[in-house]
């Protein structure tokens, strides 16, 4: 796990596949399935658990993904980014906020949040509140300025939150992407705080749609991508080539609470869309 300093530190609740049965055994290890009998269970369980991507390290400074080697050998051999996507990712940066929940004396989380409309309404996920212990809440803007902001609504079910600061914040409302539009194979981009690296941008596919996880006690509707996701990311955006947002990035599939594996998860935009409407108009 990366060490971090300041507010918070990784850590969440776990998702786990709806294929697996209650014990986090799934089909592959049944014994007929595995005649020599050597059935790496710990492994194939730990792959089949999906963590929050909540909670991360210190709220930081903007940092986008690739500087200082950031990613790696494989980065350096992986195809070249589309020039739609840097364009994406200029227009995606200047809404997303980092999100801090509780602190002082209370618990802390950290995640992710971005600005839906003019009136400075934000969208987060209410698991990052839910880890705060309901302390107040703080958003750090990509210029670092930072504001205490009202939570409007949540809605633990569909972990999804509203959050809205002062007028004088100024955040660009990111566009929503026209419900069902989102296509298997087309290019995203995941943007948020990962492990407190704020204004982080990573670059991938959507990988499925539709794919059903389950949290605590919920099932879920997800997007599937390969879009590099860590701690912090959740609340944050998962837009397409045209800076739409498609969902919001919410869980990640780790190997023994490892970091992105290249498989994580985001609340479709049309219940993003729907929730949010919900909270707003019933909070203002």
């Amino acid at each position: 796990m990366a060490v971090q300093t300041g507010l918070g530190e990784p850590r969440g609740p776990w998702f786990i596949s709806p294929e697996l049965d209650p014990d986090g055994r799934g089909w592959w290890d049944a014994p007929e399935r595995d005649p020599g009998g050597r059935r790496p269970r710990r492994l194939l369980a730990a792959l089949a658990v999906v963590a929050l991507s909540a909670v991360s390290g210190a709220v930081a400074g903007g940092v986008v993904a690739g500087r200082d080697g950031a990613g790696g050998p494989a980065a350096a051999s992986a195809a070249p980014v589309p020039a739609e996507l840097v364009t994406a990712a200029e227009r995606t940066v200047p809404g997303v906020v980092s999100v801090l929940a509780g602190g002082a004396t209370g618990g802390s989380a950290t995640g992710s949040g971005f600005a839906v409309d003019d009136q400075q309404h934000l969208i987060t996920n209410d698991h990052i509140l839910a880890k705060g212990g309901g302390g107040p809440v703080t958003v750090e803007l990509p210029d670092g300025r930072r504001f205490a902001a009202e939570v409007v609504g949540r809605e633990p079910r569909s972990d999804l939150a509203v959050l809205k600061v002062p007028a004088s914040a100024g955040l660009t409302p990111l566009p929503l992407a026209k419900p069902g539009a989102t296509r298997v194979g087309e290019p995203v981009l995941a943007v948020g705080s990962p492990l407190g690296l704020a204004g982080t941008v990573t670059a991938g596919i959507v990988s499925a749609l539709d794919r059903q996880v389950r949290l605590g006690n919920n099932r879920h509707t997800a997007v599937q991508t390969d879009a590099s996701i860590n701690p912090g990311n959740s609340g944050g955006p998962l837009v397409n080539a045209r800076g739409e947002v498609v969902g919001v990035n919410t869980a990640i599939a780790t190997i023994d609470g490892s970091g992105s594996i290249g498989i994580g998860f985001a609340i479709p935009i049309d219940q993003v869309q729907q929730t949010a409407d919900t909270i707003i108009g019933k909070g203002g």
